[in-house]
């Protein structure tokens, strides 16, 4: 079982690593303005006097015989300066010694979703965070997006189109000014508890699938689920979709979570009954901070 676990493991990192790596190599480029520059090796020729910092990802930076008044930061590359070329700012260089390792050399692929995966992580963090303080919400979310997907984006679609309008009609008083902030806030929160319910429910599923007979505890199940929408939301394409899929079911089930369940239930209609995987009773993911409510 170990093992089992173990390959999974592996192949779910070596997914996201062949995601965020791509080999690209860098091409070389005279500048006359500073700014940022992604896959270019960039060039300050002689007499060329640039103000401003210049940023380059995936590249380097060669100062021949020209002067740069701002800072030179390199992600993944060299700063070299050649013929007297001078550089008044500050000088970094980020990367530089794994870049070397590459087999295809730095890449403004590998710098752009190496930043786009970081932010992920630091989502994932804060997502992590709304369960470890919304537990109970978080797991009635869950359930309502369990038994009511379609409900549940239909709300969050609902509440969407109703922020705006909302935020004007608080804003046309002075006293319904400040709501606005909070307005947003709960927007937000929502659709962390909806992300975190959502990450548990996919999470506690891809478990199930190595472990048929087995129960996540919640923070495990919820740290696969992140680890699967974040590969997936970083897809090209496709992944602003799937951001949005999350964000509308999400924040919809995290409204539902605040509305007992007999208020929305046809007549007739059993409250969560889920199937296990034989055709019984699914058992709760139990464990703190979660509780059987």
């Amino acid at each position: 079982m170990t093992k089992r676990r173990f390959t999974f493991a592996f192949f779910v990192l070596a997914a996201i690593i062949g995601m965020t790596v791509a080999p690209a190599f860098a091409r070389t480029e005279s500048i006359t303005h500073g700014g940022e520059f992604y896959g270019t090796s960039v060039v300050v020729g002689p007499g060329q006097d640039i103000d401003g910092s210049i940023d380059v990802y995936g590249g380097d930076v060669t100062v021949d015989g020209g002067t740069v008044h701002g800072d030179v930061n390199t992600y993944g590359g060299s700063i070299n300066t050649e013929n007297g070329g001078q550089i008044f700012g500050h000088t970094r260089e980020y990367g530089e010694s794994w870049g070397q390792w590459l087999p295809f050399g730095p890449s403004a692929t590998i710098a752009h979703e190496n930043a786009r995966l970081m932010t992920r992580l630091a989502y994932s963090v804060i997502v992590v965070l709304a369960f470890l303080i919304f537990p109970i919400r978080v797991r009635k979310a869950m359930d309502r997006v369990e038994h009511h997907p379609g409900l549940s984006a239909a709300a969050g679609v609902v509440a969407l189109i109703a922020v705006i309008p909302l935020a004007i009609l608080l804003a046309l008083t002075i006293v319904g000014i400040p709501l606005i902030f909070v307005e947003f806030v709960a927007i937000f929160a929502g659709i962390l508890i909806g992300q975190a319910a959502l990450g548990i429910l996919l999470g506690r599923r891809i478990f199930e699938l190595v472990r048929p007979h087995g129960t996540p505890t919640p923070l495990a199940a919820l740290i696969i689920g992140l680890v699967v929408l974040s590969a997936a939301e970083i897809l090209p394409a496709i992944g602003g979709l799937v951001t949005a899929l999350v964000c509308l079911v999400g924040l919809g089930a995290a409204i539902l979570a605040f509305i007992r369940e007999t208020t929305f239930l046809t007549p007739g209609m059993p409250a969560g009954a889920a199937a296990g995987p034989q055709g019984g009773p699914r058992p709760p993911i139990g464990g703190p901070p979660m509780k059987q409510v």
